[in-house]
């Protein structure tokens, strides 16, 4: 239409950026963040993330270079989200349970001009430089050492030329510094990895554009209000908290950040500062049942509580929901920038009586967020989307504005990735009349028994219900006549005992001939950086396993174990 404009009145980069700008103004005395003893307002923060940008600035950091963070949930790594970017760099907040040649091979792909490390993880970081040492000789480290930890930098002669402490940088910042805001919203605010647990991990590149619209989503998706008290015990190293540092921002809310995650230290905390939501992996409702007391007072109102996950036993969830808190169920990934499908109980409650709350209704993954433009059940093949009904199996695909611009110089897989205009995630899936998407399994991990596909994760959900049990992984075993079959890996709680033949016993009540585990395999469950069960492990342990059996002439591969506890 004529007379029409773009022009920078009514067009601006979209970057959340721009949401601690706003905090330090609406609410600038408002308290930010709370670390142990450490607490700073939102106008404090602010001029510590402009000191931040600007000491990196000085550095020679500029627009497109790379900034790693080895850290945990302390105050510096809140900061770095905002800091980092406010220089023009990009943000890449790397797993602190790396091994050092994993953690090595990031760096390489990263090309990081500095690491920003917790002084915990410094002998982890230098030994990855040290594999690293002909490629990375001018990579600075900047040492973190917050509340209790006041380790002095390291001297390492085969390690980086230099080594800077948190707080002297800060000092280095001038608060006069311009922000250096994208000149264009798709440019890249930060560099997430997979978690590797279907083959090599990949740098998810999250744009200014997408972690801003994902914020928005974020305040429907969690049910916040005004100024919310968030407990920081979802990582921001996974998905960059699920982009929840920029989410309190804009609310104007209070970070609080823990030493240690465990469940007394989350009880503690929500009783202490009011704490009105936290979020992460379903072990943290375990850590926190476990640390009920007999006497334990109700909440002080209600905590709203979302993991993504498979769910631990419904008694720990129903004990926590009595206590006061309600407990939401998500899915997503890395690429959609964490989770993207979210399921309030109080939608779940429609299907459900109070007498019978089954798991099958509560590992619902729900519907997408506002953010997301479409969720869809695929055949991979036709592209048509399968039936509402429930039932029939297809791969879950999505498409919208809150995704990654791609795998970081990885352009055949990012092609592969959106092949077709949906994002593919390998997931297998149903899909229910009102719109509700219910996760079945991974793609390699299903069990192909006699024609008919198999959710390894519907048997784990009712193996995880037997008493005993603490850990639990399914895999397809080989079979020369159906195919393949299910073999369970359980591991026991601490001084229990069970045999294969009692757990089978248990299955069989609950599941259909074909779904019930024809082998029971005990001990630990080999786990990734990400706390992921690493299931091709398991499945080339069975398999094996089960050439050994015809080897020695036992009778199952049950008998290569020992229930152990």
């Amino acid at each position: 239409m004529e007379g029409l404009v773009v022009c920078p009145a009514n067009h601006v980069a979209l970057t959340p950026l721009s949401f601690l700008e706003r905090a330090a103004f609406v609410y600038r005395k408002n308290i930010a963040l709370i670390y142990g003893n450490i607490s700073y307002s939102w106008e404090e923060l602010h001029g510590r993330c402009i000191n931040l940008a600007s000491a990196l600035s000085q550095l020679g950091v500029s627009s497109g270079d790379v900034v790693a963070t080895v850290a945990p949930n302390v105050a510096a790594q809140y900061e770095l989200h905002f800091g980092v970017p406010m220089a023009g760099a990009v943000l890449s907040a790397l797993n602190t349970m790396l091994d050092a040649t994993t953690l090595a091979q990031k760096l390489q792909q990263l090309e990081a001009k500095i690491i920003f490390v917790y002084s915990d993880f410094i002998e982890l970081v230098l030994q990855a430089l040290t594999i690293l040492q002909e490629k990375d000789k001018s990579c600075l480290i900047v040492l973190i050492h917050e509340g209790n930890n006041q380790t002095k930098p390291p001297v390492s002669s085969s390690g980086p030329s230099k080594i800077l402490d948190y707080q002297t940088l800060l000092e280095m910042g001038q608060p006069n510094f311009k922000i250096l805001y994208p000149k264009n919203e798709f440019d890249p605010i930060s560099i997430n990895f997979t978690s590797g647990s279907t083959g090599k991990p990949k740098g998810a590149v999250y744009s200014h554009r997408a972690a801003y619209l994902n914020t928005i989503a974020d305040i429907f998706r969690y049910e916040m209000g005004k100024s919310p008290v968030f407990l920081w015990t979802v990582d921001m190293f996974r998905c960059n908290g699920w982009c929840l540092p920029w989410t309190i921002a804009a609310l104007g809310g209070t970070n609080v950040c823990l030493s240690e995650i465990n469940g007394k230290e989350i009880l503690d905390a929500i009783y202490l500062h009011n704490v009105s939501h936290f979020c992460g992996a379903p072990m943290i409702l375990t850590k926190i049942a476990n640390a009920i007391g007999i006497n334990q007072p109700l909440l002080p109102h209600k905590v709203n509580v979302t993991v993504a996950g498979v769910l631990p036993q419904p008694e720990i969830l129903i004990k926590l929901e009595k206590l006061g808190f309600t407990i939401n169920h998500a899915y997503g990934m890395s690429e959609a920038l964490g989770p993207m499908i979210s399921m309030p109980w109080k939608f779940q409650d429609e299907h459900i009586s109070k007498s019978n709350k089954d798991v099958d209704v509560k590992i619902r993954e729900g519907v997408h967020n506002i953010m997301m433009e479409e969720v869809d059940v695929k055949d991979p093949e036709s592209m048509n989307s399968v039936p509402a009904d429930g039932k029939t199996i297809g791969e879950i695909m999505f498409r919208g504005n809150a995704m990654m611009m791609g795998y970081l110089k990885d352009s055949s897989r990012t092609e592969e990735a959106f092949e077709g205009g949906w994002y593919r995630t390998k997931d297998l899936g149903v899909k229910y009349a009102n719109g509700n998407i219910k996760l079945k399994d991974r793609a390699v991990d299903v069990v192909k028994t006699d024609g008919k596909t198999i959710s390894t994760l519907e048997i784990e959900g009712v193996l995880i219900r037997h008493p005993m049990v603490l850990e639990v992984a399914v895999v397809a075993r080989c079979d020369n006549v159906l195919g393949e079959t299910p073999c369970a890996f359980v591991k026991l709680k601490k001084g229990c005992f069970v045999t294969d033949e009692e757990i089978i016993k248990f299955c069989k009540d609950w599941l259909q001939d074909n779904m019930v585990p024809k082998a029971v395999i005990f001990g630990d469950l080999p786990f990734n950086s990400s706390g992921k069960i690493q299931k091709f492990i398991l499945r080339d342990k069975v398999n094996n396993a089960m050439k050994l059996c015809l080897q020695v002439g036992c009778n199952s591969v049950g008998e290569l174990s020992t229930p152990s506890s």
